[in-house]
Order: structure tokens, then C-alpha cells, then sequence
């Protein structure tokens, strides 16, 4: 074998692929390098690196867990993670919250809210980050947040990671990017981008101020669910998910490093940039999908499909059939069940749903109070359905085959019961009165008329 001569210790240089590039797949066993030979060959971790790299493996899951779940990569980077740290203090975390978080008690009902106003001061992705609710306990690894995130100014010198779940991040107005680790990831509206617990970003504005919405799941990492009698195709499809090819920072530039561990965030100043990852092998990194692939499949005779069948990713738990999360998405689709009241029903679910709108309206609130950036909470066991305009249009109107169209609405439901944030309690933005929409619904029963 040949072996490498470490190179005399350098600083000072700056390199990095500014241009984002994508591999195709979900899950797979990726392989790629920003220099030509930078992934050794045959083995992870070499007696030397090429280059003078570090090797550094990233955990998803325990070493132990079977192949199917088994999540880790391959990192060599110019420094390994041990030296991007220094003593950490504890700094603000503002209105982001973490379960187990009782701030407050208020009455079971269905909460909507109007979207957050941008504001005026300069806020990152990071710090722009709004708790609405949360449910289960990060500490044990089971729940999730439910997050609105205000940007208005890109992260620079700044770096973030989270000890306690991954990151769903679902954009409503303006272009992100996302500098990880492992690559470059652009986001706009209509797209997700999912980063895994532990791995280090920076974010960026490519449009000017930002809104959308951010699942923090603290359980098992989200995967594509199974499609049952369904079979092989539509859907999400494995193909249309991407992640990034290797890009790498080397700057030593005076440089903030946070992270939230156990609910808490904490800061400390390194002397580099920690997205330093010149190549990089394995199955656990960060990956965007375009909502607007998605299949949907549907009833195509009659009666309403449950909203199952609109699932994008899932985060197991440890009850079959019962998910830590489903993310859930309402999109684009043709509407042609007959003698079939089609929008959702009327129900109480064990499951709890906090939902979004991108943008569009969503069938099942047509009275205009469910607007793009907003979001409503439907708790366990509490009953919701469609409002009056929803219902009325859908009780009498003409079944002719209809496209739902220029619609994006998504959810995130979990089987935990979802607290109130005391932001989102206090919020000006929660709709009094929202509650009261099903007692707006009109009386029809006659006894003597079938």
C-alpha cells in the first residue's frame, strides 16, 4: 500500500463549490469527494489519509442496529470534530422549545393561527425559530416540535447543530440554502430539506426574508413508509430524493459553533470553519425532495381515502402501524369519486395534527381563514372536519371530475397529544373564535324524509 506523508500543518486558505450538485436516491450507500482521490479505496480508516485528511465517522443509529436501519457515514475532513470545539456557555434560546415543555394549560380546542409577520430586525434561520408546539420528550427520544421559522438575515461565520432530532424544514416564501457538511443545499417553496441529527449548517438567504415551517423529530429518523397493497410505484419515489455532492470550507476565520443539547442552546467561539468535509461515504446525510413529485394515488369509484395515503415520510415508533411522526402532504390531484361527499370527513383521531399551507387553499377550509404561512392544531381526540363553505360546496355541488390544483397544505401527526407553546398561546396571530366553526354548521335532520 502506498502510504501518504502527512503534509506540514497550513492555514489561512479558502476554498469552496459555491454551485450545488446532487446524487439521486433515497437512502443509499452514497460515495463522493470534492478532490480527485480523496475516498480511500477498500477500507474507512486508514493508517493516512489522502490529503491529510481526518477520518470521522457520523452515527445515525447504534452500531448494532440491523443493516435495514443501520445509518452512519464516512467523513475525511481537514479537522475532525474534536478540534471545531471549546468550552461551550449557554445562550438564549429564544422561543424555540423542547419537549417535555408545559408552559402552559389551555382549554381543549382546535387553534388556528394567522401567518407570523417578518420582522423588522435581522433575525437567522436559527434564532428566527418559533415554537408552536411540542409533544413526547426529546430525552427519550420520542415526539417531535412543531416550529415556525422568521429569517431575515443569512448566518455568516455562524454554525448550528442539533443534538436532539433531525430537521424537516419545509419552506413557505423565499429560497434557503443550506451549507452542511456534506454538500449544498438550495430549498424554495414547494421543496423540504431534511438534516440529520448532529450534522453541522450554516444557512443562507437566497431571496431576501424567509418563512416556513420545521418538524423537529426527536424519534426514529424519517423514512419512506410502505406501500402495502399500493406495490411498487407512486408516491414519493426513492429517485426524486437528492443529496448533496462533497463541498468543503477552509477558512480559519473567528467563528461561532451552536448546538441544542437537552433542550438547551449553547455557544462557543472556534477558529475555523467546521464545514471542513473534503469527501465523505455512507447513508446518513442530509437530502431535499420536490413535493411537486409526488404521485397521489386516490379513490377512483367512491367514498374519501384516509389521508394516509398521502404520506411522504414517516418516523417509526415502536408499535407497528403507529407512527412517532407522519408528514403528510395535501397537493395537486384529481377529485372524481362519485355519490361522495369528497372532501375530508368529520372525526376525532388518536393522533394529534399540526397543519401548514405553502400555498394555495386547502378543500377542507375554503372560508378563507386558512391562509399560506398559517397553521392550525387539531389535538387528540378532539373533533375538526370541514367548515360550512367547504361543506356546503361539496353537499350540493356537481360530481364532475375536478383537479384540485395550485394547492399545497401538509401536516405533521403524531400519536402524542401536542402542548401549546406559550408563544403561540400569547401569539396576536391566534384566531379567537376559530373553535366555533363547526357551530356554524346548519341543522338539516328530518325524521320523516330519508
Amino acid at each position: 500500500m502506498n502510504v501518504r506523508t502527512l503534509p506540514e500543518p497550513r492555514s489561512g486558505q479558502h476554498f469552496f463549490h459555491p454551485a450545488p450538485g446532487y446524487m439521486t436516491g433515497f437512502g443509499n450507500g452514497f460515495e463522493t469527494e470534492a478532490l480527485p482521490g480523496a475516498l480511500p479505496v477498500g477500507r474507512n480508516s486508514p493508517q493516512r489519509c489522502p490529503y491529510g485528511l481526518y477520518a470521522e465517522q457520523l452515527s445515525g443509529s447504534p452500531f448494532t442496529a440491523p443493516r435495514t436501519t443501520n445509518e452512519r457515514s464516512w467523513l475525511y475532513r481537514i479537522r475532525p470534530t474534536v478540534t471545531h470545539w471549546n468550552r461551550f456557555s449557554k445562550i438564549d434560546a429564544r422561543l424555540w422549545r423542547t419537549a417535555p415543555a408545559p408552559e402552559v394549560e389551555i382549554a381543549p380546542a382546535p387553534l388556528r393561527w394567522d401567518p407570523l409577520p417578518l420582522p423588522a430586525e435581522p433575525l437567522s434561520f436559527i434564532e428566527g425559530i418559533h415554537t408552536m408546539t411540542t409533544a413526547g420528550d426529546a430525552g427519550a427520544q420520542a415526539g417531535m416540535g412543531a416550529h415556525v421559522y422568521l429569517a431575515t438575515r443569512s448566518m455568516r461565520d455562524e454554525y448550528f447543530y442539533n443534538a436532539d432530532g433531525e430537521m424537516l424544514v419545509v419552506p413557505q416564501e423565499g429560497r434557503l440554502r443550506f451549507a452542511t457538511e456534506f454538500g449544498i443545499i438550495d430549498v424554495e417553496p414547494g421543496e423540504i430539506c431534511v438534516i440529520p441529527r448532529g450534522v453541522k449548517i450554516r444557512v443562507e438567504l437566497l431571496d431576501g426574508p424567509a418563512r416556513g415551517y420545521v418538524c423537529e423529530n426527536y424519534g426514529g429518523a424519517f423514512t419512506l413508509p410502505e406501500r402495502g397493497p399500493i406495490g411498487a410505484n407512486c408516491m414519493a419515489n426513492q429517485r426524486d430524493f437528492l443529496t448533496p455532492v462533497a463541498a468543503y470550507e477552509d477558512r480559519d476565520v473567528a467563528s461561532t459553533l451552536m448546538m441544542k443539547w437537552g433542550g438547551t442552546m449553547w455557544a462557543t467561539e472556534i477558529a475555523h470553519s467546521p464545514l471542513d468535509v473534503v469527501a465523505w461515504h455512507g447513508n446518513y446525510a442530509p437530502y431535499k425532495y420536490d413535493l411537486r413529485k409526488y404521485s397521489p394515488i386516490g379513490p377512483i369509484l367512491f367514498d374519501h381515502a384516509d389521508p394516509s395515503i398521502f404520506t411522504v415520510l414517516t418516523s417509526p415508533s415502536d408499535t407497528p402501524g403507529t407512527a412517532n411522526i407522519d408528514f403528510v402532504i395535501f397537493a395537486d390531484r384529481w377529485l372524481v369519486a362519485e355519490n361522495t361527499f369528497r372532501p375530508p370527513w368529520y372525526h376525532m383521531n388518536v393522533m394529534s395534527e399540526f397543519m401548514g399551507l405553502v400555498y394555495g387553499v386547502y378543500d377542507a377550509k375554503t372560508s378563507g381563514g386558512f391562509r399560506p404561512g398559517g397553521a392550525s392544531l387539531h389535538n387528540t381526540m378532539l373533533p375538526h372536519g370541514p367548515d360550512i363553505d367547504a361543506f356546503e360546496a361539496a353537499s350540493n355541488g356537481d360530481l364532475k371530475p375536478h383537479k384540485h390544483e395550485g394547492t399545497l397544505a401538509f401536516m405533521f401527526e403524531t400519536r402524542f397529544p401536542q402542548k401549546v407553546s406559550r408563544f403561540a398561546a400569547e401569539s396576536p396571530t391566534l384566531q379567537d373564535g376559530y373553535a366555533d366553526y363547526g357551530r356554524r354548521l346548519n341543522r338539516y335532520f328530518e325524521p320523516l324524509t330519508p
